[in-house]
């Protein structure tokens, strides 16, 4: 009973913490004169990875590496087919700028990253130590991108105070919330002899992110699409070159086979597909959304499988 009220209230402060953060976000979107998505991308998109790190660097040091490794790949496919396709059913999100599609590259290039060290069997801190380094060296860029997308400032609700406070605790609630969620599915799971690898993939993964989640569903029904898709491809970058930079720098960590022959290729053709729909189309409608939602419900019967 304990771990089903733990899901409860994980899912309570999600949901709340995913309203937060959206609207002190968009503020400080407008009251700095900055585009939503630069907001989206930085604070949303790293912010609603914090469970992800914490979660992946706990199972490092639990030496449980397949809930590391499993938790980035299956939040990176979860993000895109899961997340993306719902809010795209809930409204087309608009693709807006040449900065949005670079970073889908760059997303799409953080993923490739994987190949190597994947192969080789391990995330080692040398490798971690370089993710790193790309991340800072990412986050440079955009910011020098950032003169190209500015747009005017717009009137505002919060104030600038109120904008970073709704922030603050919006973060705060996400990652108390995923803490939650994530402890008591994987109790749950593990006494139906549940695989780590799978509970990696899957349910801590989803668990997750549902920050994420919870952030792009409520700006897709607030119609502020780029902020949903920031978000996404904000966290995707974080998850790859943050999160298991990091991980890997505390701690190195084993590569199952399995993860290179399937769950890394599926990652990759669901970025790969994200990225030519961001260069391609101006929106990504809801037949789109729907093809997403069926391509992860098949992904996650055939991971159990």
């Amino acid at each position: 009973m304990a771990d089903y009220l733990m899901i409860l209230g994980g899912l309570v402060g999600l949901l709340a913490g995913g309203e937060a953060l959206v609207r002190g976000s968009v503020g400080l979107a407008r009251r700095l004169g900055m585009p939503s998505f630069l907001i989206g991308l930085t604070v949303v998109g790293f912010g609603t990875s914090a469970p992800e790190l914490l979660v992946s660097v706990d199972a490092a040091w639990r030496g449980q590496p397949a809930i590391a490794v499993g938790n980035v790949v299956g939040s990176n496919t979860a993000n895109i087919l899961l997340i993306l396709g719902l809010s795209a059913l809930i409204w087309p999100v608009a693709v807006q700028g040449p900065t949005l599609r670079r970073d889908g590259a760059v997303m799409l290039a953080a993923g490739l990253v994987l190949v190597v060290p994947f192969a080789l069997g391990e995330l080692g801190r040398l490798t971690g130590a370089a993710l790193v380094a790309a991340l800072v060296l990412y986050l440079v860029w955009a910011y020098r991108q950032r003169g190209a997308d500015v747009t005017g400032p717009e009137p505002a609700d919060p104030t600038p105070r109120g904008a970073i406070l709704w922030v603050l605790a919006g973060l705060a609630a996400l990652i108390v919330g995923a803490r939650l969620l994530v402890d008591g599915a994987v109790a749950i799971a593990e006494g139906f002899g549940i695989s780590q690898a799978f509970i990696g993939l899957t349910i801590v993964a989803v668990g997750t992110s549902l920050p994420e989640l919870a952030t792009s569903l409520i700006a897709a029904f607030r119609r502020q699409s780029d902020i949903a898709l920031g978000n996404i491809v904000g966290s995707n970058i974080f998850n790859v070159l943050g999160i298991l930079g990091v991980t890997a720098l505390i701690a190195p960590i084993p590569v199952a086979s399995r993860f290179l022959r399937f769950d890394l290729p599926v990652m990759l053709a669901a970025t790969l597909v994200l990225a030519v729909l961001m260069i391609a189309r101006p929106l990504i409608g809801r037949v789109a959304g729907l093809a997403m939602l069926v391509a992860y419900a098949s992904y996650v019967l055939a991971a159990r499988g």
